[in-house]
């Protein structure tokens, strides 16, 4: 809460700003220039004209808890548990009715099954007293949702209502940083460059574009930047060269 401003006293904390908070959060400017951001977009978009995401889901509530349980998994590893569960419960009043144990038990091959349970039932219970039975389109209404977080909110904007929102997971933090092409601290102040950043007409899409470049090229160990198709534009040195490249000389 904010102090008020008293004679002889401390002044009161100045509210935070957009751009405030990004300093706060450790955002800087991207080191790309709006040129090169619109050709690196350019490409993906070229590339992969209609990227989606690789969870599987049949509606807005399905996706929300698909996004709950991938947390700490594979989504290879959350659609092999989801599709017996989705198919005995696709709504929050089924899954409410599955109960823990059952939600426990088709998710067990999941990490952190235990708590994700839990908050796959709380939540479908929030939704159905609260909601109606329906996701909400609002960011702040889904974060008060057992078990999601910012990221999660954003990955279900933009997934299952078409909304501009990026969430930053660990790729798309990698990608952002290693490219500069919004370097920050933490997710959240990638998240706040990206938005300042990206062009409107890209969007949309960005978010798929990031993390799957992150997830299947810039990858964490060793990014396979011989088959980038950003090389160029990326401001990561040096580039890792490609296998089959005699004496091990980095991609210009």
């Amino acid at each position: 809460m904010e102090k008020p401003c008293v004679a002889g006293g401390r002044k009161a904390k100045a509210r935070l700003t957009p751009a405030t908070k990004e300093k706060r959060t450790g955002s800087t400017s991207s080191l790309l220039s709006a040129e090169e951001i619109g050709e690196l977009f350019s490409r993906f978009a070229a590339a992969m004209p209609d990227p989606r995401t690789e969870l599987d889901y049949v509606n807005p509530f399905t996706l929300l808890v698909a996004v709950v349980l991938s947390a700490q998994a594979t989504d290879a590893g959350v659609n092999k548990a989801t599709k017996a569960l989705f198919a005995m419960a696709d709504t929050p009043e089924k899954m409410l009715a599955l109960g823990e144990d059952k939600v426990r038990d088709a998710i067990k091959t999941i990490g952190l099954f235990n708590t994700k349970a839990r908050n796959v039932v709380a939540l479908s219970k929030a939704l159905v007293e609260t909601y109606g039975g329906v996701v909400p389109k609002d960011r702040d209404a889904l974060e008060s949702l057992p078990g999601v977080g910012r990221k999660s909110a954003n990955v279900v904007l933009n997934v299952a209502f078409g909304e501009p929102t990026i969430a930053v997971d660990t790729h798309i933090f990698r990608v952002a940083n290693r490219t500069g092409l919004a370097p920050g601290k933490t997710p959240l102040a990638v998240e706040l460059g990206l938005e300042r950043v990206v062009p409107a007409r890209f969007a949309l899409n960005a978010h798929h574009w990031l993390i799957l470049h992150g997830r299947y090229v810039c990858k964490a160990r060793k990014p396979e930047c011989w088959r980038c198709l950003i090389a160029d534009l990326c401001r990561f040195e040096p580039k890792t060269p490609s296998p089959a490249t005699s004496g091990g000389a980095s991609v210009n």
